[in-house]
């Protein structure tokens, strides 16, 4: 259930070089009617009475992207306080949202109930206290299924070492807590975390959600998470989005008639709606060779673009001020004081200093991740939207490093 992508296709290459020369690198910058492409195919892949979208806020949170996401029919996936927050700013409101936090105090978890959002427990003495203080709030339970689906284990969450979700042999106590506090459970909820590879394997996950559920007779929604694979390099493979629509699909609603009432299926996808519209624009500062290497150094680091260094992620990269210049090999690194490496022997069009270069995939997991390390301006960032740019985030400045800073000297 895969198919093969070319993601070097239909990049709009004089858009991107016309934003850089309008508002200067490094530069992050969003395919708006790519994002609509991504989320109008994701809800047509199902059949099923009832599809909600939960779109996963922490992939990429610049208020503009949240209220193109709500104009689309999105609801979101809320994961602090602070995406509850961004979220009510966009113009969602409290039911909208679901917040499904882990390892937070009580504290955060009290203002998420004054808020009104929807809550997703993943832990049992957070669901006992709940259960002492809110049982007349309807909560959803998240299961950690203890499958591995595949992909890169820093971003798996449902495996059996994961510290996210009630393990699913910790169902039995679930029930007498249910049972004893008298909670209400209207949903159920797991998240994998990774690429998904084998969608026989999410399927026999799914099962095992299935099966939990119908531990619970006033469910109103079954909530399947994400972990959706994009293709990240010529080649490459990503789920098959309608093969897999028409496979989950079937099986809900197989399992709505045996549960014997109607059920919403829930998704909370976020790389895959924004991560191949999202390209990060930098120049080339320095052509460096030594005894055996040849560096591009750009004007940026992993303070911009974490993932490469964070857990190996890859990001294919393009020359676009010379496409068709001489094909040579480099290793393209950063600004930062140490080492900070965005790809090692990469095939890439002869550059030269001032050369602007584009790190594909960049819309998921990049700019939410950048820091002011080095004390670094963090960049600007821009939406392509129905033909027009627009500026979204302005550059930094030296004095948004001084915010926030006390001086007592």
């Amino acid at each position: 259930m895969f198919i093969m992508a070319n993601i070097k296709d239909n990049i709009p290459v004089k858009q991107l070089l016309a934003s850089v020369r309008a508002f200067d690198s490094p530069l992050y910058v969003y395919d708006g009617d790519k994002i609509k492409k991504q989320y109008n195919d994701f809800i047509s892949a199902f059949d099923v009475p009832s599809l909600k979208v939960n779109y996963a806020t922490k992939a990429l949170s610049n208020i503009n992207i949240l209220k193109l996401m709500h104009q689309l029919g999105s609801h979101l996936d809320a994961v602090s306080i602070q995406e509850i927050r961004l979220g009510l700013h966009a113009g969602f409101t409290p039911d909208q949202i679901l917040f499904t936090p882990n390892g937070v105090s009580i504290s955060e978890l009290q203002a998420a109930v004054k808020l009104g959002v929807n809550i997703n427990i993943d832990h049992i003495e957070t669901l006992e206290y709940f259960g002492h203080h809110h049982p007349d709030i309807p909560i959803c339970i998240r299961v950690n299924p203890h499958v591995m689906a595949g992909g890169n284990a820093n971003i798996s969450v449902g495996h059996i070492d994961s510290k996210f979700g009630i393990s699913i042999h910790q169902l039995p106590l679930v029930h007498r807590l249910v049972a004893s506090l008298n909670l209400q459970i209207n949903g159920i909820h797991m998240h994998t975390g990774s690429d998904i590879l084998d969608v026989e394997v999410f399927l026999r996950a799914a099962d095992i959600l299935f099966e939990a559920a119908k531990g619970f007779d006033s469910l109103e929604y079954i909530d399947f998470g994400s972990g959706f694979k994009v293709a990240y390099r010529p080649g490459d493979i990503s789920t098959d989005i309608n093969r897999f629509g028409k496979a989950i699909s079937r099986r809900f609603k197989e399992f709505t008639k045996e549960y014997g009432r109607p059920l919403t299926l829930v998704f909370e996808p976020g790389k895959y709606m924004v991560s191949e519209a999202g390209y990060f624009l930098v120049r080339s500062n320095i052509i460096k060779q030594t005894t055996s290497t040849v560096f591009v150094g750009v004007d940026s680091g992993f303070n911009h673009l974490i993932r490469p260094m964070l857990y190996n992620a890859h990001h294919e990269i393009s020359n676009l001020s010379n496409p068709k210049g001489n094909p040579r090999i480099y290793t393209v690194v950063g600004y930062i004081c140490e080492t900070d490496t965005f790809g090692v022997n990469r095939i890439l069009p002869e550059v030269s200093p001032g050369d602007v270069l584009c790190f594909h995939n960049a819309g998921a997991y990049c700019f939410s991740m950048s820091s002011n390390y080095n004390s670094r301006y963090r960049p600007a960032e821009v939406l392509l939207l129905d033909g027009q740019m627009h500026l979204i985030r302005e550059r930094e400045q030296f004095e948004d490093l001084l915010q926030g800073q006390v001086p007592v000297l």
